[in-house]
């Protein structure tokens, strides 16, 4: 699934390809992706508005609209969007299309059918259920080392599990936190509340420089909406991974093998000396 520094790239390419773009029709094709909008709700606030810019707020794309409602999509597992041609078909698995002027539409596609998408009015932005709860975004003055360590002494989760929620630390999958635990020297498996305040400051560092070093090295997406049979994934920076998807190779500082476990249902990757 996208991360924090995957929807990034993904938000900035978007911007620059369809921002001021009007659209003129949108089409839901599939029901489920926006189950809290009807086919006709979707189009009627949707089309013949205009794109004043995209952002994000954690791992959802928000696409602010000048007719007064913003458009929340999260990619999920597999949700991608393409810039085409008005001649080239759309390709399997798209589940709602943009038209805009100029013989040019934007799709997005989901191969795995978890991505979502729900129209809100941007006054009431913030309120939306997927939004109200999130984190502070993790390079934004609210989310600093006090509310760092003092989160973590609330938790009654393991370490992992605390950095995969989207309430406490916004932006954070298996990678980035499997990445910034090893940079920290911490057990993946110690309970979130005895993370020593040493410690927490620390992991506090690894994950802002995790996240800021994926985005500067273009992180594991190949992000190119116009490249419609590349590949959204596999970018350069999978060959900065420490110890994500490294299990039983050795680790780059002390030449243990990396090892994998379960938590909640997820792979974690880490190195048993290194993390002890």
């Amino acid at each position: 699934m996208p991360e924090l520094p995957e929807v990034e790239l993904v938000v900035k390419s978007l911007d620059k390809l369809v921002k001021g773009r009007k659209i003129l029709v949108a089409e839901l094709l599939r029901e489920r992706l926006a189950p809290f909008n009807s086919v006709t709700d979707f189009a009627e606030r949707l089309s013949s508005s205009k794109i004043n810019y995209v952002h994000r707020r954690g791992k959802h794309i928000l696409f602010d609209l000048d007719n007064g409602q913003t458009l929340i999509t999260h990619l999920r597992m597999s949700g991608r969007f393409m810039l085409l041609p008005l001649e080239r078909e759309n390709p399997k698995y798209t589940h709602a299309v943009f038209y805009f002027a100029g013989d040019v539409r934007l799709a997005f596609q989901d191969q795995r059918h978890f991505g979502l998408m729900k129209i809100v009015e941007t006054e009431n932005l913030l309120e939306a259920k997927e939004l109200k709860k999130l984190a502070p975004e993790p390079f934004s003055d609210e989310f600093n080392r006090k509310y760092f360590r003092e989160i973590l002494q609330t938790s009654k989760k393991s370490l992992k599990e605390f950095l995969l929620d989207q309430t406490k630390v916004t932006g954070l999958g298996n990678i980035y936190a499997s990445e910034a635990m090893f940079l920290a020297r911490v057990n993946p498996q110690t309970p979130a509340s005895e993370v020593s305040a040493k410690k927490a400051n620390l992991l506090f560092e690894k994950i802002r420089e995790v996240l800021a070093e994926s985005i500067a090295h273009g992180s594991t997406l190949n992000v190119n909406p116009e490249n419609i049979d590349g590949s959204y994934y596999g970018g350069s920076y999978t060959n900065g991974w420490r110890v994500y998807d490294q299990e039983k190779k050795p680790c780059v500082k002390c030449k243990t093998e990396i090892k994998r476990l379960k938590q909640a249902g997820r792979s974690t990757y880490f190195c048993p000396k290194c993390q002890r």
